[in-house]
């Protein structure tokens, strides 16, 4: 699927430059991914290398294809991106917000299948009642909701989103997951997010990549192998109870910050 070899990358600061990446090799399966790690770790960075956003070294290919080499325009053809950035104001209402995402440029002709997507988009994510709301008008997880479905809308082959679950309470936390992980057996989509949410990794990730701080892979693999107790220690600083739930998932039950005093618990 997604394969990553000897990716470089520096932030180039006044004075000096802050190295994100040194020779990162990775390989993402098939389906689900979620990408996981502390803050600073470069998850977000490694999202927008893959979209093409930043000068890097190194190889970056999707099924066979040289991402590295290939033109922005031509990667929008069949990849996806939603950064963390939103935008707040907008004179649109919802449907036309989210039909954008179907649109390759302002002056294209909207057809009745291109309205048909998008309510049933809308309708995925139990939205459809918002389409003639102004954008600007809607809650954070509203808007958060709307830029999602404008990125799926087009139906890609590979979605890259980074923390789509912000601003979402948890109701639509879970109907999200459950929504990508629908698109991506029923519509043989490739997905790679970023959470924060080790639990909801571990519920809806068909393949979890832990990046440590520095940048580095510490392990990748199914969440019933990648997500326990030591690596919870070792990338989070953080002793945990990793329990099983339901059909083996991981369930992960913080305790303290290794750098806290013990404490009874």
């Amino acid at each position: 699927m997604l394969s990553v070899k000897n990716l470089d990358f520096s932030y180039k600061l006044k004075r000096k430059s802050h190295r994100v990446f040194d020779q990162l090799t990775v390989d993402f399966a098939k389906g689900f991914n979620v990408i996981l790690g502390p803050n600073g770790a470069g998850k977000s960075t490694f999202l927008k290398a893959v979209f093409g956003l930043l000068d890097y070294e190194g190889e970056i290919t999707y099924q066979g294809k040289c991402l590295t080499s290939m033109k922005l325009e031509d990667k929008t053809k069949f990849m996806a991106y939603l950064p963390q950035m939103d935008v707040d104001v907008s004179t649109l209402t919802v449907l036309e917000m989210v039909l954008l995402g179907r649109l390759p440029e302002l002056g294209h002709k909207v057809s009745d299948e291109d309205l048909e997507v998008t309510m049933n988009t809308l309708r995925a994510f139990n939205i459809q009642e918002l389409a003639t709301r102004n954008f600007s008008e809607l809650s954070g997880g509203q808007k958060k909701l709307v830029f999602i479905a404008q990125t799926l809308v087009r139906s890609p082959q590979l979605i890259l989103l980074d923390e789509p679950v912000n601003s979402l309470d948890l109701q639509k936390q879970l109907e999200l997951c459950h929504l990508l992980q629908n698109i991506v057996v029923e519509q043989a989509v490739d997905v790679v997010v970023v959470l924060h949410d080790i639990n909801l990794a571990a519920r809806y990730a068909q393949h979890v990549v832990v990046f440590d701080e520095r940048g580095k892979c510490y392990d990748f693999g199914t969440p019933d192998f990648v997500i326990c107790e030591k690596m919870l220690r070792d990338v989070y600083g953080v002793v945990a109870d990793v329990t099983r739930g339901k059909n083996g998932i991981p369930v992960v039950s913080p305790l303290r910050s290794v750098r806290g005093k013990s404490m009874s618990v």
